[in-house]
């Protein structure tokens, strides 16, 4: 592996590439140390201590520590995620987009500018909640509240956002990985070193037992390579091609597999579904700050911050139904088992046993049907199990299962990427047998 590391750098185009995105994500990381004119940073960051393990913590989480510095990136990638899935689901049910999607690299084009206008309409919405959510936070907070402060604020919240989507555009076209994916990626990992040196002052005040950090890092090793078996994992089903005649050509028949994935969506599922289950609690925070402290508006919205948002049972609950949804939604629009069981019923392929066409795509779906359900439920196992033993531990670590899995997911995917421009240029891979399986980001 460390050789393949070497390799990057002897291969001119991907080194470029490589560097390109180190330089990307050193402009992102600046861009969260850029503060909203107006807020006072200090008094923020010790207002924000007090609600750091919840909705807020994991926002800041995807932010990049962005929204605890009231930096310019504070929405971060969450408005252009929330209008991916809002414009996915509508492609289902509408004619219009569902056309639009199937024209190739125009209809493609045109979603995405969508998307675009869609992510600034709710910048717009979301950096309006955002500035009463500072002023929520103390007196001492926004230097001088009013209207020319929230104008300024909104602007700047939502150029920081579309700016950040252009940086991801920009990975994605000229990099290495998905960009989205790789800035959510940076974020996490850059909030690391903070929580590590705040585990190591509780371990000098005895706060936290060496023992439970000990339990903690093997658990957190051991979920890795599980998030590694799970995301490489997939049911081979064996396909037989006959004698094809092509011209004055016999090619022979030969035998293969096809590999159905037990995780087709990766860090799709996860994200999605974080993104869509942090819309109640955050809107009930805007709502909060506008409505009576003693009136039946407030008790509901603080009835909803605190069943919704990280470390409740119904957070939870709502969290492993929206992953297994968005497993089964994003297999759907990736795999199409018909298409599949027509080019091969093309090219005279077919699997033992199993009628070509119609009866071959329903078995491929019933196939694929059953080992989802059990991915999934993985994917559930790991994005709410090590959370829940983290605050069990009473570990200063916001680093649970659905860290570990965007990490470690976005990690083998750009691997993957990387690992064919490697081997299209005869060198060798990062493992000795085999190669690495990723999938596309949103």
């Amino acid at each position: 592996m460390f050789s393949a590391f070497l390799n990057i750098f002897r291969v001119p185009e991907l080194k470029s590439r490589v560097l390109f995105v180190l330089g990307i994500l050193l402009v992102y990381r600046i861009g969260t140390h850029i503060p909203v004119p107006g807020v006072n940073i200090e008094a923020l960051a010790v207002s924000f201590k007090s609600q750091n393990n919840g909705i807020l913590g994991f926002l800041n989480l995807f932010s990049g520590n962005a929204l605890k510095q009231a930096s310019i990136f504070a929405l971060g990638v969450m408005p252009y995620i929330s209008m991916s899935i809002i414009l996915q689901l509508l492609t289902a049910v509408i004619p219009t987009l569902e056309k639009l999607s199937k024209e190739g690299e125009m209809g493609r084009r045109k979603i995405t500018q969508y998307t675009r206008i869609g992510t600034v309409v709710l910048c717009l919405v979301q950096g309006t909640g955002t500035t009463y959510l500072f002023r929520n936070f103390g007196e001492n907070v926004v230097y001088h509240w009013g209207f020319g402060f929230q104008i300024m604020t909104v602007i700047a919240l939502t150029t920081g956002t579309i700016f950040i989507m252009w940086l991801g555009e920009q990975i994605t076209e000229y990099g290495i990985g998905n960009g989205m994916s790789i800035i959510i990626f940076s974020g996490i990992v850059a909030a690391l070193p903070g929580q590590l040196d705040a585990t190591r002052r509780m371990l000098s005040v005895d706060q936290l037992s060496v023992f439970s950090l000990i339990f903690f890092a093997v658990f957190t090793l051991l979920t890795i390579a599980f998030i590694v078996v799970l995301q490489q994992g997939a049911r081979k089903i064996p396909v037989q091609y006959a004698n094809r005649v092509v011209g004055n050509q016999v090619f022979k028949g030969q035998s293969t597999q096809l590999p159905l994935k037990v995780d087709y969506s990766g860090v799709i599922a996860v994200i999605f579904a974080s993104s869509i289950l942090v819309f109640p609690s955050t809107i009930a925070k805007y709502v909060q700050q506008v409505a009576a402290p003693d009136g039946r508006l407030y008790a509901f919205m603080d009835w909803i911050v605190g069943n919704f948002s990280p470390g409740d049972f119904i957070y939870y609950v709502l969290y492993s139904a929206l992953i297994v949804f968005f497993c089964y939604f994003y297999t759907a629009i990736a795999f199409n088992p018909t298409d599949l069981s027509e080019n091969m019923k093309k090219y005279g392929g077919f699997i033992p046993g199993i009628r070509p066409g119609q009866p071959t795509a329903e078995f491929i779906d019933r196939t694929l049907t059953r080992i989802t359900i059990w991915g999934a439920l993985a994917v559930c196992a790991i994005a709410v199990f090590p959370d829940l033993l983290v605050r069990q531990l009473h570990i200063p670590i916001y680093f649970g299962g659905t860290s570990l899995l965007i990490i470690v997911g976005v990690a083998l995917d750009t691997m993957k990427q990387i690992e064919s421009h490697l081997l299209m240029r005869h060198y060798d891979g990062f493992m000795k047998k085999g190669r690495l399986k990723g999938r596309s980001a949103f």
